[in-house]
């Protein structure tokens, strides 16, 4: 069994590249968390909101990665915090071509 985690929040920038060169450091750190599979991030300048789609091998790791970076992300100054955890059904999403 994985599970998702889904997270976004109220972000005003920086965007694309400028976000990849001045959030290199939290993606190294991210990579190392126990538990984590993979990390897609995702942004939207236009809504000003950011966030990533995150899988876990577990859900302890999910909840624990999740309240971690909530707190994070609050002592960065960001206000609000929305993050959902799902069991992925494996064998449909693997129909669908995930990678679980």
């Amino acid at each position: 069994m994985s599970y998702l985690l889904q997270v976004d929040f109220p972000y005003t920038g920086p965007w694309g590249q400028e976000m990849t060169a001045q959030m290199d450091g939290l993606a190294q750190s991210i990579a190392s968390e126990p538990g984590l599979i993979w990390k897609i991030w995702t942004e939207n300048p236009q809504a000003n909101e950011a966030g990533g789609v995150y899988l876990f091998q577990d859900l302890d790791s999910a909840q624990a990665y999740l309240a971690m970076h909530t707190a994070r992300l609050k002592g960065f100054g960001i206000p609000q915090v929305n993050g959902k955890i799902f069991l992925v059904n494996e064998a449909l999403s693997r129909t669908d071509r995930a990678p679980v």
